[in-house]
């Protein structure tokens, strides 16, 4: 895992929270959850593939392939 990776989750969820709040402020409430949900699901696919990797490693590792 790459401290790059970090970063890039933590700057998602800076966007995130700061367009939802300004949505939230313009009272657009339902726009600002779908941002939310949003960046959910981008973080959520960066992680599944940096599982997907460990679990290939894991793999390779003990030869269960």
């Amino acid at each position: 895992m790459d401290v790059d990776l970090i970063f890039k989750i933590a700057a998602i969820g800076i966007i995130v929270a700061v367009l939802n709040q300004v949505l939230i402020r313009s009272g657009r409430e339902e726009q600002g959850m779908m941002t939310t949900l949003a960046g959910l699901i981008v973080v959520l696919m960066m992680i599944i593939n940096e599982v997907s990797n460990l679990f290939d490693t894991v793999k390779s590792l003990f030869g269960l392939y």
